[in-house]
């Protein structure tokens, strides 16, 4: 089950440098692949708003 970031995004990008596998691409709110996501949640456990939940 891949991670997905929601409307909470503030794009701060804290998370992109969590990711080990590079999921995540920047835009107005992020996005994460599911294809590629190993649900590691590395990416939710730093978010400064808890955008980011299993989906």
């Amino acid at each position: 089950m891949a991670y997905v970031i929601t409307d909470d995004c503030t794009a701060c990008g804290s998370c992109i440098d969590e990711c080990p596998v590079e999921a995540i691409t920047e835009g107005d709110i992020y996005k994460i692949d599911p294809e590629t996501c190993t649900d590691c949640g590395a990416c939710a456990d730093v978010c400064p708003v808890e955008a980011i939940h299993p989906e």
